[in-house]
Parts: structure tokens; sequence; C-alpha cells
């Protein structure tokens, strides 16, 4: 990781550490061009308010995103979900709901204050099939094939490796599982000197990836049935948009299939 990359991630990771803290003490934050000030365009007030209103007030505080995965993702009973940089763990409790006891849902964080709020909204909200892991998205602590729904919300803009991002997001999830996340893309026209005018790295709006560059991102990782579809404006030229992918399932070989007699090393004669 060049210093440069390195010193964004300390940025990011003291941005959000703060943003813990100050929920813990008693405030509110949210991502976007003002560290504490409430957005419209992020947090809280993009979940409905039964969603709300059925979880410890901290994990609502602690929303830092720009949309509601857990909305898009359509979760099902019994299903393992990873929720990319977790935060106060909003979106986790949500997904721990819609999967049930015969699921689970996985939060992965790199900040410690982070995951202590979230493990106290946790036990607040009595959720017993959750589990939260340290640790960074470029780098996933989880074993491949293991997870059938992965989520995030406004973090992938975030990293500094998309790549590594979308390979290791592919790694974890099984043949046929899928991505349903929130995040910030740009209009295709706009450079990434551009896009740094209309917001810093820790707002959400610096890193994005223009709609083109998400999707080939994705695509060089492997996804297909690939959507990017924008929701609302969060900037000129800057929008929160869901995204939906799918890991391709895997291809079934028949016990009995044999070589064919026209063919030689492998290689079709």
């Amino acid at each position: 990781m060049s210093e440069q990359s390195t010193d964004l991630r300390e940025t990011v990771r003291r941005r959000y550490a703060a943003s813990a803290v100050k929920v813990t003490e008693g405030g509110s934050a949210c991502c976007g061009p003002q560290p504490v000030e409430v957005d419209d365009n992020f947090g809280s007030a993009l979940y409905a308010a039964d969603e709300r209103d059925a979880l410890p007030t901290e994990a609502v505080a602690a929303s830092l995103g720009c949309g509601n995965p857990t909305a898009v993702a359509e979760l099902r009973e019994g299903e393992r979900v990873l929720d990319l940089g977790s935060g106060g763990g909003i979106d986790v409790l949500l997904s721990a709901r819609r999967v049930g006891p015969t699921g689970r849902a996985y939060g992965l964080d790199m900040t410690e204050e982070m995951l202590a709020l979230a493990l106290a909204n946790a036990e607040k909200a009595g959720a017993t099939n959750v589990e939260f892991l340290k640790g960074t998205i470029e780098a996933i602590p989880l074993p491949a094939n293991t997870i059938d729904v992965v989520i995030s919300n406004c973090v992938i803009n975030l990293s500094t490796d998309k790549p590594a991002v979308f390979a290791e997001t592919f790694r974890v999830l099984r043949p046929g599982g899928r991505i349903g996340l929130s995040d910030v893309v740009a209009d295709d026209a706009l450079t990434p000197g551009q896009r740094a005018e209309r917001g810093d790295y820790v707002g959400c709006i610096a890193g994005a990836l223009s709609f083109t560059e998400y999707r080939t991102g994705l695509e060089a990782a492997g996804f297909t049935d690939i959507e990017i579809t924008p929701t609302h404006p969060v900037a000129d030229g800057m929008h929160s948009a869901i995204v939906r992918a799918t890991r391709p399932p895997a291809v079934e070989t028949r016990p009995d299939a044999t070589p064919s007699a026209d063919t030689c090393c492998g290689v079709d004669s």
C-alpha cells in the first residue's frame, strides 16, 4: 500500500472513530461534507421509521450510510450475510432480523471504537445471530465460499484499493451468492479531480467510482447480472446508488461425463 493510501485509510479511521465516540457520548454522526451534521442524503433519515424504532438509539445515531442496503438485498430466512464497513451495526442488526435465528449476520469494521459501539448495540437489541469482526474490506477475515449475501452502505467508495474489495467480496461469496450495496457513484463525465472538487474523501465523495468504473471493476472480479441504479443526488453529478450483482453459480460436471473422442490434450481437434 502506498504512503498516500495509508494516510487516507488512517484519516478515514480517525474520522469514524471520532463519530463512534461522539455517539457513545450522546451525539449523532453522519457521512457527508460536515463530519457531524445530519444530512438528509446520508444517515438514519434513509431508513423507514419502523426500522429505526426497532433498534437501539445509538445504532440509529451512528448510521453513516447513503442508502438502506437491507431494503434491496432481498434477504431470506437462514442466509449468511456480511456487511462491509458495519460501523455502529444498524445494517447488521436489520439483516439479523431478516435472516432469522437460522441465519447469521456478520459485520466487518477496522475501527475499534465502532466495533465496541456495534457490540453494545447488539447486546441492547438482544441479537444472538450476529458477529462483528475486526479487519479491512480489502482483506476479509472469512473463508471462501461461505457467505450468501454481501451488503455495504457507503463504504466501498472510501477504499483506496477497490479492485481488492471486489475480489475479496467475490471470494467469500458462495457460488450463486449476491451483493446488494448502497454507494456513491459519479457520472462518467466527471474526472477524479472534478469529483474531489465536490467533496472530500472521508465525506464519501472524492473516492467514488464512476458508473462505468464500478461496472468494469465488478466484471473484472467475476461478477455478472450487474445493475447500478441511482436513487438520489448527493452532490452535482454524484449519486447514491443501489448496486446489485451475482457470483455465477458453479458449473456442475456430470459424474458419468467422459472426454470426447475428438479431443486431445484438452483441446478440440
